[in-house]
Order: C-alpha cells, then structure tokens, then sequence
C-alpha cells in the first residue's frame, strides 16, 4: 500500500495501528513462553513425589529458624527513626518554630518542635523551659513537673529558676 496518496489522517491511523499489533503480538509471544517455561518446570509422576519426599526430609533436618530475625533497614527515609547529633543551630530553629505555634496556641505542635530542639542539644535549658510551660497548657502536670525539674537540673542559676521552683513548690 502506498502511503503517499493517503489523507494524513488515515495514514497516521494505520501506522499507530500497525504498531500496536506489533506490540500486541510480542506480548502474547512472550505470555507463551513465560506459560511454557512454567509447564516445563513440573515434574511429573513418582519423581514428583520423590522429589518431595527429599524436600520434607531436607526440610526435617535443616535447622529450626531464628527466632528474632533481623529486621532489614526501613527503605522510606520518612519512616526511618530520626538519629540526632548535637546540633544547636538545628535546636534553635525547631525552639523558633516551637515558639510560633506556642503564639498561636497549637501547643501540641509547640511540645512536639521544643522535644525535637531538647533531642538536638540536651543542654538547651530554655527548650526544656518552655516545653515544660506547653505541657502546663495542655494540662499534662506529671510531663510539666518533670520537665520542670530537668530545667532546674541543668540551670539552677537561670534567671527564671525562682519562679520555676515556687511553681514546684520548692524554697
């Protein structure tokens, strides 16, 4: 057939058409001999009972597996537990974060940025400060205490330790 005296249209209908019967056969091709590579793996007859009697067999005398197997590297990076170094340019920006939702009053999301600042440097006092203050909102008084008194714990002399320490009840 002589493509040149067609209507671009219909040659254009007859190529993509061409094409696709191209791809549909080699599909088909390949499902038939994906279908016989399958058959040809069965065996048949007694060697198929005897080659599973020699599985159970093998099975019976392998050793039982272990109990706690070890778990393969989580693939999803959001998934995968956070490991923290000391960082406190990191610290200082999740307590920035921290402080505008704690203006906003989204002090679950304030308690949640202050924890990440106190896990990238242990020793930021005022994280734990203000952590425990959102812990006082959310009305978490067990969590505000204890948080209260790892503040008192790494700054004594802090110029707001007085009133954290007349909020614990101590002299």
């Amino acid at each position: 057939m002589i493509h040149g005296r067609l209507p671009d249209p219909i040659r254009y209908n007859l190529i993509v058409t061409r094409g696709h019967l191209m791809t549909m056969s080699r599909l088909l091709l390949l499902a038939a001999l994906a279908m016989a590579g399958i058959a040809g793996d069965r065996p048949e007859g007694k060697d198929a009972k005897q080659q599973e009697q020699a599985k159970e067999k093998e099975k019976e005398k392998a050793p039982p597996p272990e109990l706690t197997p070890e778990e393969p590297p989580e693939e999803d990076a959001s998934l995968a537990e956070k490991e923290y170094a000391f960082n406190p340019l990191q610290a200082q920006k999740e307590m920035t974060v921290g402080n505008f939702y704690y203006k906003k009053g989204s002090y679950a999301a304030a308690a949640l940025r202050y924890v990440e600042a106190t896990r990238w440097n242990p020793a930021f006092a005022d994280a734990f400060l203000r952590l425990a203050e959102t812990y006082e909102k959310l009305e978490r008084r067990d969590k505000a205490r204890e948080t209260y008194q790892q503040f008192l714990a790494m700054a004594p002399d802090h110029k707001r330790a007085a009133e954290v320490k007349k909020k614990l009840g101590q002299k």
